[in-house]
This record gives structure tokens, sequence and C-alpha cells, in this order.
């Protein structure tokens, strides 16, 4: 769900979904997984315009964000913010996504 700060009271209303991406990000322990997927959960319900919305999972050492978009401009934009949040958190700690250590 997502806050459209145009509507009155905060209203909450779901974006149509017509397109959707899955991306996964897999480190090499569960606790690099864990750090990085708390940092970014909370974001998703902050950050999500009336077009797009996300989701945060985690499986062990997988990290998992669905993003989903009314259109292809909102799921780009979305996709580019969620990359960029996943890389900052990455930094800050210290996880290593697997292949790259």
């Amino acid at each position: 769900m997502t806050v459209d700060r145009d509507e009155p009271d905060g209203a909450r209303r779901s974006p149509s979904v017509d397109h959707e991406a899955l991306l996964e990000f897999e480190y090499t322990t569960p606790e690099s997984a864990r750090s990085v997927a708390r940092s970014v959960a909370v974001e998703a319900g902050d950050i999500e315009g009336g077009r797009s919305r996300a989701t945060v999972d985690r499986d062990g050492s997988v990290v998992t964000v669905t993003v989903a978009a009314a259109d292809l401009v909102a799921l780009r934009a979305g996709l580019n913010t969620w990359l960029s949040l996943v890389d900052v958190a990455e930094s800050c700690a210290g996880a290593t996504p697997l292949g790259e250590g």
C-alpha cells in the first residue's frame, strides 16, 4: 500500500499494477542479508508514489525486492531507487554480495 500525499488525511490507495520486476541479491552470509533487508525494508512504505510500490523479503542469505508499477517509466524509476538503496545498505553493512568476495 502507498500513501498518496495529495489525498486528504493520508488516504491509502494502491497503484494499478501492469508491470513488475523482481530483484534478488544473494550474500555470503544470512547475517549480511538480514542487515541489508532490514535497512531497506523501512523504506518500502515511505518512498513509494501513487504509480509504484515495493516489497522486501529475505530467505536465508537471499534478499528479494519486488517492484510493481502502473507504467514502464514508474517501474524504471522504482528500480533505480531500489538498486541505489540496496547499494548503500551493502556499503554501510559491509555486506558482500555472493560472487564479489
